[in-house]
């Protein structure tokens, strides 16, 4: 045999050694994928081996997606309607671009209607964790047994020709009881411990590199903001007036290290209106279910301001806080680029807005501007106000 046919003969052999083991490997790894989807088909079937609805097998999938590092047990949390899905969608997207893609939390939807298969679908098309869609209990969202509705329907009129935002609005009345006292009590939201509140319409400005929940967890937080301004004097004329009462009959809630002079410059005779944003707000959960929260809440509603008045969620959570948190307890995500019509939150440091891809404009960041309250805030809690040159940051 000469030499030419025994190089073909053995380059043959070789040839057919390699086509053999690359059908071995492919025929492995292709079990194995097959296994590894099967299993999650499986998971996604019934007791009676039919498939139940697609939305229910992508949940499957977001389950058994890899998670690289441990996780605080938390969830995002959305008061809206059907009719909100498309502002929504970019609420989600932004949150899902500039965080939740790398952490894969939860997202809760609550809705004092049913909501339809279109929001369901498109909503948890874009959610990398899990999603839940609940309906709010009705006695959650309507007149308590006390409210005088005659009365109400007046003061609604009453303000309606006043032209005060929101003024002659029943539904929002609804939501912003529900917000201050109920959402926390929703079985949906029985399992967590944080959450963060996203409504329709929001921005992110930045890439938000760190775990939110696990900060709060790590530093033994329990509210977080961005934004802080006054409330409308006109919405609130009594609200203070109810929050002294309790606090003459139960002094001893009042946290010791406490940051009334947040929402008091005269040691609680008046409410100078300061709030904190509530659209946006990473919280404790625990903190609402407490004793001396739901205390306060339940005083406030047989007062009747919700219906009488048009008291906010903003500034009763914001009161709750001042008053039963100690200051090491309540935090400013002054790194987290935010907006909700009108106002935003820029980081005011130029490296942070470099590090992080902002797209907003720090001349633009409410926090220090006049109306706002968020140097007040810095001062009574006793830290550094940060600066950078665009901002003048008093406190006065």
């Amino acid at each position: 045999m000469s030499r030419v046919t025994i190089r073909v003969v053995r380059f043959a052999a070789i040839l057919l050694l390699l086509v053999g083991l690359i059908y071995h490997l492919s025929t492995k790894n292709s079990n194995a994928y097959s296994a590894y989807y099967g299993s999650l088909l499986k998971n996604a079937q019934g007791s009676d081996g039919q498939l139940q609805p697609q939305q229910q097998l992508q949940q499957s999938l977001k389950s058994n997606a890899e998670i690289s590092h441990p996780r605080a047990n938390a969830t995002f949390v959305t008061l809206a309607r059907n009719k909100d899905v498309w502002s929504m969608i970019e609420s989600i997207r932004a949150i899902e671009d500039r965080f939740n893609h790398k952490y894969k939390y939860d997202w809760v939807f609550l809705n004092d209607e049913d909501f339809d298969d279109r929001f369901k679908e498109l909503t948890s098309a874009i959610i990398s964790g899990n999603t839940t869609y609940a309906r709010i209990p009705k006695e959650h969202w309507s007149y308590p047994d006390w409210i005088d509705q005659d009365k109400a329907k007046e003061a609604r009129k009453k303000m309606r020709e006043a032209k005060i935002i929101y003024g002659g609005s029943e539904s929002y009345r609804h939501m912003c009881r529900y917000e201050s006292g109920f959402f926390w009590r929703h079985p949906a939201l029985n399992k967590y411990k944080y959450y963060w509140r996203v409504e329709p319409s929001i921005k992110i400005f930045c890439d938000i590199n760190y775990d939110v929940f696990k900060y709060m967890e790590d530093h033994k937080l329990r509210y977080g903001f961005t934004i802080s301004l006054h409330e409308y004097k006109a919405t609130i004329p009594t609200l203070w007036d109810s929050t002294v009462k309790f606090m003459k009959q139960h002094p001893e809630m009042l946290a010791k290290d406490n940051i009334m002079g947040f929402v008091s410059g005269n040691e609680g005779k008046d409410y100078n209106r300061c709030h904190f944003w509530s659209n946006f707000e990473v919280a404790d959960l625990d903190f609402w279910r407490e004793e001396a929260y739901t205390k306060y809440f339940d005083f406030l509603d047989h007062e009747g301001g919700f219906f009488y008045e048009r008291w906010g969620d903003a500034p009763v959570h914001s009161i709750g806080a001042s008053l039963f948190l100690n200051k090491s307890e309540v935090h400013h995500f002054e790194d987290i680029g935010y907006w909700h019509v009108p106002f935003n939150n820029c980081p005011t440091l130029k490296q942070t807005r470099m590090d992080n891809k902002c797209v907003c404009d720090p001349e633009e960041n409410f926090a220090w501007k006049g109306y706002s309250c968020t140097a007040l805030f810095y001062k009574v809690t006793g830290r550094e106000v940060p600066v950078d040159g665009n901002n003048t940051n008093t406190s006065d």
